[in-house]
């Protein structure tokens, strides 16, 4: 009886031995720069879907002047690669698995406060989201910064809104979430865009009324391509060099929600 329990018993823990435990959910950090609030809501979305930790880039010396004194100053760092004094950062990127990465977009790269952190923190191993609002576009060109500057790290595709349509944030964060892995559920694959051709009268008409208005975008539209999406079209025209992606949803007016440069 002695060798039968004694048996049973080593059999049980080879089977518990050889169960495979659930993977432990990545802890994830959302540090963020904001200067007029629009960055904040963002990462606020981001944390509050994920349960992640959350801290705010703060300078010492706040970019609180008009729009122009904010340009001019930012211009000059980025010039100069000056790196703007920060208020301490209590998190430490080396305790967390992923760090989405969040930013205003200046001069087609990342705010310069970000520039102080990713010199002074070390993200060696780690995953990095970057995600950032802008006026026009930038988030290819803020990636493509990161990585070189992060080159130990593992540095992946990121979200990006028009601070204009910052409504519609928390829809598209859903979605690039639970397209990257991050939440469960599943997203329906979008089609590619059609083959690019020379744009209509029609076409023409839809890029300037998406871009009406806005001072960065003077040019006109050459090539057009196309392919649907939930609850309307998305389109992308090349302009000067330029492309320039426009959503048209079923009922309202088509609006511009990025520049490619």
């Amino acid at each position: 009886m002695k060798r039968i329990l004694l048996l049973a018993a080593v059999l049980l823990m080879a089977v518990s031995c050889g169960k495979n435990k659930a993977p432990e959910a990545p802890k994830v950090l959302v540090l963020y720069y904001s200067q007029t609030g629009n960055t904040q809501a963002v990462a606020e979305a981001i944390q509050a879907k994920l349960g992640a930790d959350i801290e705010a880039i703060v300078p010492v010396v706040p970019y609180d002047g008009d729009f122009q004194a904010t340009i001019e100053r930012g211009k000059r760092e980025l010039d100069e690669d000056i790196l703007p004094e920060l208020q301490p950062i209590k998190a430490n990127p080396q305790d967390y698995d992923v760090i989405f990465l969040g930013f205003p977009v200046w001069f087609g790269t990342f705010a310069q406060p970000v520039a102080t952190v990713l010199a002074n923190c070390d993200f060696t191993g780690k995953r990095v989201v970057p995600f950032c609002t802008f006026g026009s576009g930038g988030l290819e060109s803020s990636e493509k910064n990161i990585r070189e500057t992060l080159s130990e790290a593992e540095v992946e595709p990121g979200y990006g809104v028009r601070a204009a349509r910052l409504e519609a944030a928390p829809a598209e964060i859903e979605r690039f979430l639970v397209q990257r892995g991050f939440l469960p559920g599943e997203v329906e694959t979008l089609p590619e865009f059609s083959t690019f051709k020379a744009v209509t009268e029609e076409d023409s008409a839809l890029f300037d009324e998406a871009v009406g208005g806005y001072p960065m975008i003077r040019a006109k539209a050459e090539e057009m391509a196309s392919r649907p999406v939930p609850g309307g079209m998305e389109y992308v025209f090349t302009a000067d060099g330029m492309k320039v992606y426009v959503l048209a949803a079923e009922g309202q007016a088509p609006v511009f929600t990025r520049v490619a440069r």
